[in-house]
């Protein structure tokens, strides 16, 4: 699965990740996935954007901040202790992104190594 999207010189793609990632916040790992979706837009840092199911959501607490990506879609947020809007994603995103649909975006997330 391999998405693309280019507009007016800005590009956006996804596809399957092929690296461990964690995503931890003082000490407590927040998720972890070895099935990370990376999206790598122009202008950006690339971005993992990881599945409910690897995600410890019963740590985050929904936040009522949302943002607007005109090439993404509308983004919610998810804050943890210490840590306000430390977590997005898009519950509708843009069709040309639709495979981020419900993944969860952290800000630091690290790559693992076994």
């Amino acid at each position: 699965m391999t998405s693309t999207r280019a507009t007016r010189g800005h590009h956006i793609t996804v596809e399957p990740g092929t690296v461990r990632v964690r995503a931890v916040h003082e000490g407590q790992v927040l998720a972890e996935s070895r099935r990370p979706l990376v999206l790598r837009e122009t202008g950006c840092p690339d971005r993992y954007y990881l599945p409910p199911e690897d995600v410890r959501t019963e740590l985050l607490t929904p936040s009522e901040t949302t943002t607007h990506c005109p090439f993404k879609g509308d983004a919610s947020y998810w804050s943890v202790p210490g840590a306000a809007d430390l977590v997005w994603a898009y519950p509708e995103p843009k069709p040309e992104v639709a495979a981020i649909k419900d993944h969860f975006c952290f800000y630091e997330t690290a790559k693992v190594t076994d």
